[in-house]
Order: C-alpha cells, then structure tokens, then sequence
C-alpha cells in the first residue's frame, strides 16, 4: 500500500485533544481514518498501562489485551528503540513475516480479531516517550516504507502538542491541589509509577513526620501499612476499571490515631496519555478535625439521623461493610444510604467526605466542599 495520508487532519486532531482530554479517544479516530488503517491507540512507550486513548474500533482488542495478560508481554515494545531512531517503525522493520507467522503475539492474540500490521510513531517531550500505535487488519497489509517515511515527518510535529498536553495537565493538577489547601487538607498527586509529582503546602507539613517519601514513592512507619498503601495504588493504576470507592488506608504514626490516606484515580487520566498525574493521595488526621455531631449533619445537610451516623462512621476510615454490620443494616442498604449522604453532601466519594467533615469540625461556619472541583474517577 502507499496511501497518501491526511497528516494535517492528524495534526489538528492531536492538537485539539492536547487543550480538551475529552477529545482524545475521538482523535485517534481520525488517526485511523486519515491513515486508512483500522484502528490507533496512544500510549506511554515506557510502561503499560490499562488507560489509554483509543479509536472506537480498537474497543474489543484492547479489552482482551488487558484482560488476557497480553498488556504485560507485548513484544512490540522490543520496537521501541529503533522507534526513537527513526521517528516511526513497523513490524517488519522488526520481524521476518516468517516469525510473525509463528509469533503467539500475532497468532494468538491479534489474530482473531482480524489485525496483524502495525505502525508505532514517536512522540516525545521531554524525557518523556510516547508511541502513537496505528493498527491495520490482515486485509490491509503492512505499511509501506513510504507511508513509514511520512509519519516519521508526523512525529516531529507532535511534539509540541505532547509539550502543551504535560503543560495543562499540570496546571488542572496544580489546580485540584488548591482546591484542597483552601480547606487544609492535605493531598498528593503521583504519577503513573505512583511516585510523587507535586504535593499541596499542608502534606508537605507532614513529610518526615507523619508521612515518608522513600524513593519519591510514599510510605510511613509501619511497613505492613506502607504495602497496603503501594498495593491499592497499584491496583487504581493497573486496573482498567477500578473500584469506585476505595477503602482509606491507615497508617500508623508515632503519636495519635493512624493517619487516613483516600488514593483516587483522576478522571482525565484514563483518556489522556500525556498527563504525568495518574493518581491524588487525599490524607485525613482525625486527631486534628475530630468529627462533628450527628446532630450538626442533620441541621446542615439534611441528613436523616441513620444517614448521619453512617456518614461519620465512613468519613473515619470504617469499611462499608463493617459499618453495615455495626448499624444492623445489611450492605446493600449501607450502599444505599452512601449515595444518599453523597447527594445531599455534595461529595462524591469517602475522601471528600471526610474532607468536609473534617473542615466542618474544625470551622463550623464554613460547609463549602474544597474537593467539589477535584476530578476524581466515580460513579
């Protein structure tokens, strides 16, 4: 094939995602269709993750790619280097056909859904690499070393728009990170190998008392706590669709009560590859805002009084599930009741829950939520 791409309409495509995320799965439609292929994905060329802007069409193969454990030997990250090299590669810059006839890769996996060929183009700011994956079907063939050649020309393009795309994700980064100091609550934002990118004035506060930053990844005293925690970041970032709500993790302190840490995936992060900001750490000291009454959630939010006693006793770090247990109910009914506390709240999960609880307990007149702004993946 030699097929002259509409590499314009690719640019202006990739642009216009860089400025809204939202628009990131629709551009790599246009990928797709501009370089006649059958589908294109983005991703983070040092490191997989289960997020990722993709073309409509490459709904149901990325799905088994996760779920089958393919995410996790992908031999096309072998392709990587020369990728770097050259601006663009293709499979058979790599691979004979021959050993693509013989590969588990291509047989086993992209086989059944009709695909094989493939084209990586590099996109780079930075220290940072990214690979624009154009996917074609068996039909199609491979790419032609002019069509190569073309998008090696689009890579260098692009990387002013991965440039403009870090620039915003930072600044809406840095922007949820003030919404939470307003209400001084501490919080943390980690990118996608959970270490820490940026913090707000109030956790910084806390680094070497409370809370320890070993090797940018975070942790405390406990070392069993400390697991925990790198566990359920873990799984927020290798999980395509993770828990809605997570548990709070304590961690333990030399003096008072656990500190309580609400990690949350950010919600722009799962359409937009080029954030660094993958994950917010909100921490709670419940020795510092201890809870306010039930009474006092009743009067301000309306709460019915078994609403207010399961909003304290989730806003304090309980499992649903034991909290179900401790009012008699069962945990669908507790379930129920949550969502209910988050309505009338104005919160959507257990960590800005506590966050206003806590700012409740602390300033009683003021009962503005500082999270409200915060993205935060929930449903």
């Amino acid at each position: 094939m030699g097929t002259a791409f509409d590499l314009e309409a690719v640019g202006h495509a990739i642009i216009a995602a860089a400025t809204d995320p939202a628009r990131w799965d629709a551009a790599m439609d246009v990928v797709a269709t501009a370089t006649d292929s059958f589908g294109s994905m983005l991703f983070d060329a040092k490191r997989p993750l289960p997020c990722l802007p993709r073309s409509r069409e490459m709904g149901p193969s990325f799905e088994a790619y996760v779920s089958d454990g393919w995410i996790d030997r992908d031999d096309r990250y072998n392709f990587i280097p020369l990728m770097k090299r050259r601006g663009a590669v293709s499979d058979l810059d790599v691979l004979s056909s021959e050993e693509i006839d013989r590969h588990p890769y291509y047989q086993e996996f992209l086989a059944p859904f009709g695909l094989r060929w493939f084209a990586g183009v590099k996109i780079a700011a930075g220290d940072d690499l990214w690979c624009l994956s154009i996917q074609r079907s068996i039909q199609q063939g491979p790419f032609s070393p002019s069509e190569l050649q073309s998008l090696a020309g689009l890579s260098r393009q692009l990387g002013s728009a991965a440039a403009l795309a870090k620039m915003l994700s930072f600044a809406r980064a840095e922007g949820a990170l003030d919404a939470f100091s307003k209400s001084g609550t501490p919080a943390v934002m980690l990118d996608s190998n959970a270490a820490v990118i940026m913090a707000n004035e109030p956790a910084e506060r806390m680094f070497g008392r409370d809370l320890l930053v070993t090797g940018r990844q975070l942790a405390c005293i406990d070392r069993e706590a400390t697991n925990t925690l790198r566990r359920a970041l873990h799984a927020l970032l290798r999980h395509p669709n993770p828990p809605a709500m997570l548990s709070p993790i304590p961690l333990p302190r030399l003096q008072g009560r656990p500190l309580l840490a609400y990690p949350s995936r950010l919600q722009t992060s799962a359409t937009n590859a080029f954030t660094s900001c993958q994950v917010v750490v909100v921490f709670i000291d419940p020795d510092i805002y201890p809870k306010p009454p039930e009474i006092a959630l009743q009067n301000c939010f309306g709460l019915t009084p078994a609403e207010a006693k399961l909003a304290r006793l989730v806003s304090s770090g309980e499992e649903l599930r034991t909290v179900a247990d401790q009012l008699g109910v069962t945990y669908e009914t507790a379930r129920t009741q949550l969502k209910t506390v988050f309505a009338k709240t104005n919160t959507h999960r257990q960590a800005e829950l506590g966050a206003l609880l806590a700012r409740m307990a602390g300033h009683p007149a003021t009962l503005t939520v500082a999270g409200s702004t915060f993205e935060a993946n929930h449903s």
